[in-house]
């Protein structure tokens, strides 16, 4: 007797896979004679059509799949320009403390380099890594501080002669 349609159909109607539904043998007639949904699911609560468990930890490592920090879904272009916005901040404030000849050219290039790598979170993660390394960052006048170094140089592109004809 193949019952494999009713098999079918009684995974369907109990949502779960074909090899989970376990026909008793002793009642395939019954089984055989099912034709509707409805009768599947009177089969299923007389006890006739049953439904394996699971086995194993596959719900445990289903969920612990969804989990974990490559798996957060953000956008590229945010965390980009999160990244610029803080570089631009960062490289700002360094440029003006060479400017005040507050750190050396060696410091200058080391700390371009780390915040390149990102190693820096703020601008007070910055400030408190130069009080580390003995530079001294908080005696900067208050209208010092308000200052700000102008780094980008426009390009002015030559104008070009019309040619008359």
């Amino acid at each position: 007797m193949n019952l494999g349609h009713k098999k079918a159909l009684a995974s369907k109607v109990l949502r779960v896979g074909k090899n989970r539904i376990i026909f008793s043998p002793e009642a395939l007639d019954q089984i055989k004679e099912a034709i509707t949904k409805q009768d599947i699911q009177i089969l299923h609560k007389d006890g006739i059509i049953r439904i394996r468990p699971i086995n194993g930890r596959k719900i445990v490592i289903r969920i612990k799949r969804k989990i974990g920090p490559g798996n957060i879904k953000r956008n590229v272009r945010d965390r980009k320009q999160e990244y610029v916005k803080l570089t631009r901040k960062l490289r700002n404030y360094i440029a003006f403390l060479k400017g005040r000849k507050v750190i050396q050219q060696e410091v200058y290039r080391d700390l371009r380099k780390k915040i390149r790598a990102r190693a820096f979170k703020s601008k007070n993660n910055l400030k408190d890594y130069l009080r580390m390394i003995e530079i001294d960052v908080d005696n900067l006048s208050p209208q010092v501080k308000a200052t700000k170094v102008d780094t980008k140089i426009k390009k002015v592109a030559p104008k070009r002669k019309k040619s008359k004809k």
